[in-house]
């Protein structure tokens, strides 16, 4: 069984539908308002793999629902919908066929039951390596600090010759991640 112990875990599983689904490109944005008024925690993770149509869509939170052959049910997204609403949030999914999905969901920052963002960098280096072909843009906004990594970019620099996997690249990866996350 499935259990999601932290959000990080939530987005590498979302993330890893996206893979499955044949996307070439994968955003992930955490945003976080701790004012007061606003109190929210949101996570958006788009790509732009085959997408679903209308009654895929409409089937997705079911956890006895699931496109995978490999299993009979589908327990991430609909977990990620139970959480997201125990927290006085909300989930949402869009999809269209041919471009992609996007999955969103809302917390209240504050509630007691939500849970722990966990090792969100390493969560995102997991995927930057575990999907070589592919690129990750992650973006982590707290009210008014940012920090993106967009591997695209990193891509261009070190060119075709040189990994991720690289034990330097990692470091640098694993680096820039840590120091990213505590500068927010």
């Amino acid at each position: 069984m499935t259990v999601f112990r932290d959000l990080s875990q939530h987005i590498l599983d979302i993330a890893e539908n996206g893979i499955q689904a044949g996307a070439t490109v994968l955003h992930i944005k955490i945003t976080e308002d701790l004012s007061p008024e606003q109190d929210t925690l949101t996570i958006a993770i788009q790509d732009n793999g085959r997408g679903m149509d209308a009654l895929a869509l409409a089937r997705v939170t079911d956890p006895w629902f699931t496109t995978r052959t490999t299993r009979k049910v589908g327990l991430g997204i609909p977990f990620f919908r139970q959480t997201a609403e125990m927290c006085e949030g909300r989930f949402e999914i869009f999809s269209t066929v041919g471009q992609g999905t996007l999955t969103q969901a809302t917390f209240r920052h504050s509630h007691i039951d939500r849970p722990p963002l966990g090792d969100v960098g390493g969560t995102i280096l997991c995927l930057i390596v575990g999907f070589p072909d592919g690129d990750v843009v992650y973006c982590h906004d707290v009210n008014e600090k940012s920090f993106m990594l967009n591997t695209h970019e990193i891509r261009q620099v070190l060119g075709d010759d040189i990994p991720f996997s690289d034990p330097e690249v990692l470091t640098f990866l694993r680096q820039t991640l840590e120091e990213g996350e505590q500068s927010l």
